[in-house]
């Protein structure tokens, strides 16, 4: 019973953590350089996430041909850039990936 429980307040924390930015937003006008600074903050993330996935391999950087992930990142990078489309960026980008994997034998 106690799981539940710690699972009941947790959810409920993060609930309540996401109403007060979503009731505080809304009532209070956001400084312009703020709003200018929080639209960068998806793109951060992400080439957080993303960057080390491409570039690394056992810790190392990898930028060899062997590194197959590369490749298929920067094409996924140029559909990005070109359709502004999520869906049509991944699709791209592991199409790419499964290729280069299928035809090279890795």
């Amino acid at each position: 019973m106690s799981w539940m429980l710690t699972f009941a307040v947790a959810g409920l924390l993060t609930f309540l953590t996401r109403l007060s930015f979503i009731a505080l937003l809304g009532r209070v006008e956001t400084p312009p350089l703020l709003a200018r600074a929080l639209r960068l903050v998806p793109p951060a993330v992400l080439s957080a996430i993303i960057l080390p996935e491409l570039l690394l391999r056992q810790g190392r950087i990898d930028l060899s041909t062997s590194n197959l992930r590369l490749p298929a990142g920067l094409l996924a990078t140029a559909v990005a850039l070109k359709t502004r489309s999520v869906f049509a960026t991944i699709a791209a980008g592991m199409a790419a990936l499964w290729l280069l994997q299928l035809l090279l034998g890795r």
